[in-house]
């Protein structure tokens, strides 16, 4: 899509403005749309309702179904070695490409500054790159999933 000055530009970041703000007072757990070229994907963190005898308490995806806060686990990471998190909101690519193998795999010896994945925002691919050196001791993400900044991605022992 082109951005050309003039008043209809400004019509379209005015209306892309007001899809956003109703999108962050929404539920919206994933929305995408594709326009030629243009394309814009869209996503919420999930909650999870548990319902007991006494009460029904939500959750936030941030924290496991098992009720166990998302810190714990972080820390329990942390124990077992160094954590790479993401630097950006995203989606996760373990490869370069589909057909292609990925970069690293639970068990690699990695270095410093070695790619480990890829995280794509705004149709731009940002190489994630180790910080530590050492063996790949977990991937605590999926290929194609959507990533918050400063989500835990790797564990490296």
């Amino acid at each position: 899509m082109a951005i050309r000055p003039g008043r209809e530009d400004n019509m379209e970041f005015d209306n892309l403005i007001t899809l956003i703000k109703a999108v962050s007072d929404s539920k919206l757990t994933q929305f995408e749309m594709k326009d030629g070229e243009f394309k814009i994907s869209m996503g919420k963190e999930k909650e999870t309702v548990i319902a007991t005898a006494d009460s029904t308490v939500t959750i936030p995806a941030a924290v496991p179904a098992a009720g166990i806060p998302a810190g714990s686990e972080e820390q329990k990471a942390d124990m077992a070695g160094q954590v790479v998190k993401a630097p950006l909101v995203g989606t996760f690519y373990s490869a370069s490409a589909p057909d292609a193998a990925p970069f690293v795999q639970v068990g690699d010896t990695v270095a410093e500054g070695q790619t480990l994945g890829i995280i794509e925002a705004m149709k731009l691919m940002n190489e994630i790159e180790s910080d530590y050196a050492g063996t790949v001791k977990e991937i605590l993400v999926e290929n194609g999933q959507m990533v918050e900044y400063g989500q835990p991605l790797f564990v490296i022992g």
